[in-house]
């Protein structure tokens, strides 16, 4: 891989090559990314997307919407960072091509912003209640309908692989969906293969999958301008690793900030576990003189991040090499000289907030919601697709906002149109629509 590669300009219909010497400072391409994916539905939506809570009723614990925010401010940071030193080691890029640090902060952030806009509501139970429909509920009936790879796409559904369908679906007015830079689509992908064949390996990459077989044409023409080798295996844009960290920083350090807030995580044990974190750079006269919990919460938060940023870029630019080559196999936190305080958080985290009652009696709720939901829109949408559409399917497909497509080329395309419809919904509307529609 190379950098002129990577950091393409190109966007969904171009003709002729952008060059990113003849970019306006002030209206950069990649900063524009940014702006049209804050201004999409599907970004609005997740300010009522489950983060870890579903429902919460309290002003101060994070939706997806905060979340996202969040993990682009700190993918700005550490791309800002990194991209120093890229341009310190390969000046070609600055003195020939034109690019600048903020280049990468501004890719990194992008694609941080729109990391999380395929999840469907609440959270990943909402992936599991899709996929359990399709495996062993209602949904299975059209397994002999769907090639293998299909099927596979809707039993193991995947909120990346609805992230890159909504960020580049082309629609009537709208080709190539928000029309993204080639470089931030590909910082975006975190998983750079289809559902099948399942190929369990030790790559971060192989975890999951990054796109529907109704997205691979375009797939495969972003892979090629960016000239990732994936013939070979799995391989990530290397921005997609300070991706990945910034959204592993967040959820690791502000997840458990939620904990402490809620009170399910004592203040007193949680301040231990963030001082092991930050023991090297705290200022314990100015931490002395904090006198609420909310202040001593948002300095140890401050400085933890902090650590863990510039921990990530150190780890990033010492395998700078091996990245680029494909070799990189883990999460840049797996190397991180912090892992084993991150492993005492998260195993915390697990216990008193993932796995609390109040989060798995909403997540059963959730579950119930899009299993009826799914159970409704989908034998409608196949059955308007054959032309032979009921009463009542035309009454809720009506329900279907305008300009959202369901009735896809082929059944699969139907099938995948109306999941994603019902994985664009917000918890609090998929819940409503689910009480109206089936009781």
């Amino acid at each position: 891989m190379n950098w002129e590669s990577l950091l393409s300009l190109k966007r969904y219909g171009d003709n002729n090559k952008r060059l990113r010497v003849e970019q306006d400072d002030l209206r950069l391409g990649f900063e524009v990314d940014y702006d049209r994916i804050v201004f999409s539905n599907a970004f609005r939506s997740l300010q009522d997307k489950t983060q870890v809570i579903p429902f919460s009723k309290t002003d101060f614990v994070h939706t997806r919407l905060t979340h996202s925010l969040e993990v682009s401010v700190v993918g700005r940071s550490l791309g800002r960072i990194a991209g120093k030193t890229i341009l310190d080691k390969h000046p070609h890029l600055q003195a020939s091509l034109g690019y600048q640090p903020n280049d990468f902060g501004a890719i990194t952030a992008a694609a941080a912003l729109a990391h999380d806009i395929g999840n469907p509501p609440f959270g990943h139970s909402g992936e599991k209640a899709i996929g359990h429909f399709f495996k062993t509920g209602g949904g299975s009936i059209f397994k002999n309908e769907l090639s293998l790879i299909e099927f596979q796409d809707l039993c193991d559904f995947e909120g990346n692989a609805n992230g890159l369908k909504i960020l580049t679906e082309s629609q009537i007015g709208t080709p190539g969906g928000l029309r993204l830079s080639y470089a931030t689509l590909g910082a975006f992908i975190k998983y750079p293969k289809g559902s099948l064949p399942i190929k369990p390996s030790k790559h971060v990459a192989d975890k999951k999958y990054g796109y529907f077989q109704s997205q691979m044409p375009f797939f495969n023409e972003l892979i090629e301008e960016l000239s990732l080798p994936i013939q070979k295996g799995p391989v990530r844009h290397p921005l997609t690793y300070l991706v990945e960290a910034a959204d592993d920083i967040c959820y690791t350090i502000i997840d458990f900030e939620d904990g402490i807030n809620l009170g399910w995580i004592s203040e007193d044990y949680a301040l231990e576990y963030l001082i092991n974190l930050v023991r090297e750079h705290i200022d314990s006269k100015k931490y002395a003189k904090l006198a609420f919990k909310p202040q001593r919460l948002s300095y140890l938060r401050a400085l933890a991040i902090n650590s863990l940023i510039q921990d990530a870029v150190k780890i990033f630019i010492e395998n700078e090499e091996a990245i680029l080559a494909g070799k990189f196999e883990v999460a840049l936190l797996e190397k991180s000289k912090y892992k084993a305080q991150i492993q005492d958080i998260i195993a915390l985290s697990v216990k008193n907030i993932y796995q609390s009652k109040e989060v798995v009696q909403k997540e059963v709720v959730g579950h119930r919601a899009i299993s009826t939901l799914l159970n409704q829109y989908t034998p409608a949408a196949v059955r308007m697709f054959k032309g032979e559409p009921n009463s009542h399917d035309k009454l809720i497909l009506s329900l279907v906002n305008e300009g959202t497509p369901i009735v896809g080329k082929n059944v699969y395309e139907t099938l995948l149109n109306a999941t994603c419809f019902v994985a664009s919904l917000s918890d609090g509307k998929a819940l409503r629509m689910a009480q109206d529609i089936g009781g």
